[in-house]
């Protein structure tokens, strides 16, 4: 089994260290934002570090990266407190990887992809047409991660679109019947199929 030092992941080549670590905690969500400008300038950018936080209040958090440089999706939830989350699947994957592509701010990653924005109710910030599953979502709070200078955004659900074959009558949003994907560190894509649902586990009696 190859081992890794703290020190020897740390004198790595540059991508082999980043694909090394970013795959090593397994496999995590992948999910497109979709944010407007306060301006109207339509973005939508892949995320893998969506995460829950709560159930009541219910709660979502996801990482930018140091805002050294520009983040449209951060400066624009900063700016209009709003955005949705949408879930990549089998049919768009490949499209929905190209807007990690780094676009001039004048420019929308929904004109140089085959994906479409879409608008529901009051909410000003673009969904995703076609995701099985699509979150209108508020900002909440920040927290600033001192030891990369990473943010922690998190953001509280006001809206939940489901594809109605994916509810179960207990409330379990059934991903695999959606072909939901999976993202294997920077840029391995997947489709997991679901295995079988476990009773809630008590303390074994002697």
């Amino acid at each position: 089994m190859p081992y890794f030092s703290k020190n020897q992941i740390q004198e790595l080549e540059h991508l082999y260290k980043i694909n090394l670590v970013n795959s090593c905690s397994g496999f995590k969500s992948a999910n497109l934002i979709g944010t407007k400008s306060a301006d109207g300038q339509e973005n939508v950018a892949v995320f893998s570090s969506v995460t829950h936080i709560g159930s009541s209040p219910p709660l979502l958090g996801f990482f930018c990266r140091p805002t050294t440089v520009t983040r449209h999706t951060y400066d624009n939830i900063k700016s209009t407190g709003g955005y949705t989350i949408n879930h990549i699947h089998l049919d768009n994957f490949e499209e929905a990887h190209h807007t990690s592509a780094k676009y001039d701010q004048s420019i929308s990653e929904f004109d140089k992809t085959t994906l479409e924005s879409e608008y529901k109710a009051n909410c000003d910030a673009p969904f995703v047409k076609g995701a099985p599953i699509q979150l209108e979502m508020k900002f909440i709070e920040e927290y600033h991660i001192t030891a990369n200078d990473t943010i922690l955004v998190i953001g509280e659900i006001q809206g939940l679109y489901i594809n109605g074959d994916l509810l179960e009558d207990d409330g379990f949003i059934n991903l695999s019947k959606a072909n939901i994907a999976a993202i294997n560190g920077l840029d391995g894509y997947t489709i997991p199929r679901l295995e079988k649902r476990l009773e809630y586990q008590r303390p074994k009696k002697e």
